[in-house]
């Protein structure tokens, strides 16, 4: 998920990045081939192995992912720099590493990292899966279940992976250079890149393998309750993000289950187990669904909106301009856009590609994958998926916010409700949001791509070749190390390491599609309702404010509904570390404002790593059947003092 960026520091970077330009006049821009290097290839396969291990298990675990593009290019700069530096030392430097090396190695391993969020492996694909089926009780069928294999997982991905890249290509130039479409996260990256190719920046990237080598030996010697992943999480999401993540548990495992608990027997039957939808568990499923849905529509809505009005207002500039009139161009501007211009990709291998892979999906996912689903509802949503990949991705630019989640969420009501229970419409509907998530998401990633190309003069084709190559790294790897972690640990247990909330709340959504609000418990429909709505009336405020209340700027202390949401399934253990990583950035922002924006990325980067990099080694010891020797845990002092009494004798 995209964290938005305050629209002052959306100015700054764009304004520096403006000006780097002249810096580099004396260096030459290497080919679009010479872009893409053996060397490059292996480290983006290298880091993309750990990045996939990182979105993995956040996936696993509170499915909140923070944007991980300036890590990318941070680990992409000091794993070649540090190779380039010992081969010159050495005298067998042969090509100097540039910016447009390090730009292909980022696209690279962000589109790797990106399939790791979209392949589903922790949402769609894993609600087919007999476990969470049997965790929800309901519609729980052969026809509605699917038995999760490495194998149908990785061809699943790899034909309707690279749709996405096709559907959006002949639109670059209009998007990055006719409209000028902001994309912050493109747009900050490629401020990054650029900087690191300076001295200045050289010497701050080369901390990092400093913090990575601190946060290892941390781990190594000493363990506490806080997870150093989600305190590094913390440290890049934005402060509100996980403000709103911890109102969200107080607001539902303080206030809200209390109370509905305190109703069992007159709500809904005493004797149902923790499990049943029909009971507590229908409440946190769908009242987090409602919640995200309200905040998903808002957005759509709002996104559809603003591009109407950019639409209009850039329309009314080019008529009331003259058509003599010559605009000045600067010397970034002009330089930039007679790189892009270079190496085009034609359009009509980009419709054939796009019509190519959308038939050859068509016929293998409903004859070889899932029966559920026919030909007819492939072509549907593949003749759909274009227009939702131009509005992601034009919305993107504009908000840095992809939406490429919610129009899965409203793929899987549509093609379940039209498949229907009894014909396997949960499993359809999870199927048809594979194929909307996958091409929606991959448009706006490659976009982002495009613009972070356009400012480092890195050419269309390699951002191009460079998502492809990420895009099938990330086909196979995502699977593999999800299998990795669904041998070795009880993935998807709601009380285990690993939940997977989503896989709960994807499958919620599809039964919500099959057999609409009936079979909820009693009440679970108003208060679904009412979280719908109230999710649709805060965003509301929160863009009217943002439009007219410039004095205070309240609306930053207003909690994301969608944030809020994704505890209450789930619980509030995370939400307490990732705030722990806000404070220590706030405090850090006082002490020192400049280190902290030029080190905290690099620091954060070291936590997530380090922690997550934990998992292989945890994962071989699970399997190998090894129990910790030791186990710390902290109780309650009436507990404590149950247990002193039984120790006592």
């Amino acid at each position: 998920m995209a964290s938005r960026e305050t629209e002052e520091d959306n100015v700054n970077e764009s304004e520096a990045a403006a000006a780097m330009e002249r810096v580099f006049s004396n260096k030459e821009v290497p080919s679009w081939r010479n872009q893409i290097t053996i060397r490059a290839i292996v480290t983006s396969f290298i880091l993309s192995i750990i990045f996939s291990f990182i979105v993995c298990k956040l996936n696993l675990t509170t499915g909140v992912i923070p944007s991980l593009n300036v890590a990318a290019g941070l680990l992409g700069f000091a794993m070649i720099k540090a190779w380039t530096e010992l081969l010159n030392k050495c005298g067998l430097l042969k090509q100097p590493f540039t910016r447009q090396e390090n730009t292909v190695i980022q696209t690279c391993v962000v589109a790797s990292s990106g399939i790791a969020f979209s392949s589903g492996t922790a949402n769609y694909l894993l609600g087919m899966s007999p476990l969470i089926a049997g965790q929800l009780d309901t519609g729980n069928t052969p026809h509605n279940v699917k038995k999760l294999a490495l194998g149908w997982m990785i061809a699943y991905l790899f034909v309707v992976s690279f749709v996405g890249l096709f559907s959006i290509v002949p639109l670059r130039r209009m998007m990055i250079m006719k409209l000028k479409l902001t994309y912050p996260s493109g747009t900050a990256t490629a401020y990054l890149i650029n900087s690191f190719h300076t001295p200045k920046g050289a010497k701050l990237a080369n901390l990092f393998p400093k913090l990575l080598n601190l946060n290892f030996e941390s781990y190594r010697r000493f363990y506490f309750d806080f997870s150093s992943t989600y305190v590094g999480v913390g440290m890049i999401c934005p402060y509100m993000v996980n403000i709103s993540l911890l109102v969200g548990a107080i607001m539902s495992w303080g206030i809200m289950w209390p109370i509905i608990e305190s109703k069992k027997g007159i709500w809904y039957a005493a004797d149902l187990s923790a499990s049943s939808l029909h009971g507590i568990q229908g409440y946190r499923v769908f009242l987090a669904v409602a919640t995200m849905l309200g905040d998903g529509l808002f957005h759509v809505i709002y996104i559809a909106i603003v591009m109407l009005f950019s639409f209009i207002s850039h329309k009314s500039k080019i008529q009331s301009s003259s058509p003599h009139e010559d605009k000045p161009v600067s010397f970034d501007e002009q330089k930039r856009n007679e790189y892009f211009d270079k190496d085009q990709i034609s359009n009509l291998t980009a419709l054939g590609g796009y019509v190519i892979l959308a038939i050859i999906s068509i016929i293998v996912v409903p004859h070889f994958i899932f029966r559920q689903i026919k030909w007819y509802h492939m072509l549907v949503a593949y003749i759909i998926a274009p227009i939702l990949a131009f509005c992601n991705a034009y919305g993107c630019g504009l908000t840095d916010w992809s939406l490429a989640s919610n129009y899965g969420k409203l793929a899987i009501l549509i093609f379940s409700g039209w498949v229907g229970l009894q014909n396997g419409g949960i499993i359809a509907g999870l199927a048809a949001c594979g194929v909307m998530m996958n091409i929606v998401s991959t448009a706006s990633d490659l976009m982002q791509d495009f613009k972070t190309g356009y400012l480092t003069l890195s050419s269309p084709r390699s951002m191009f070749f460079s998502q492809v190559l990420g895009t099938a790294m990330g086909c196979v790897m995502s699977p593999l190390v999800f299998w990795f972690f669904y041998r070795a640990y009880s993935v998807g247990d709601p009380t285990g390491s690993y939940p997977a909330p989503y896989g709960a709340l994807y499958r919620g959504i599809a039964l919500l599609g099959v057999e609409g609000f009936g079979s909820l418990p009693h009440n679970c429909v108003k208060l679904s309702i009412g979280f719908f709505l109230g999710a649709f009336l805060v965003n509301l405020l929160t863009v009217i404010l943002q439009r007219y209340e410039k004095r205070y700027r309240l609306y930053r202390f207003i909690p994301s509904p969608m944030c809020m949401a994704i505890p209450f399934y789930l619980g509030s253990y995370f939400a307490i570390d990732m705030c722990v990583g806000s404070l220590i950035l706030f405090v850090w922002e006082k002490m020192n404002k400049k280190g902290a924006k030029e080190l905290a990325p690099a620091v954060a980067s070291g936590l997530i790593c380090g922690d997550s990099l934990w998992g292989v080694p945890g994962a071989i010891l699970s399997m190998a059947g090894v129990k910790a020797p030791i186990c710390m845990k902290f109780l309650s002092a009436s507990t404590n003092k149950k247990v002193d009494s039984f120790l006592g004798g």
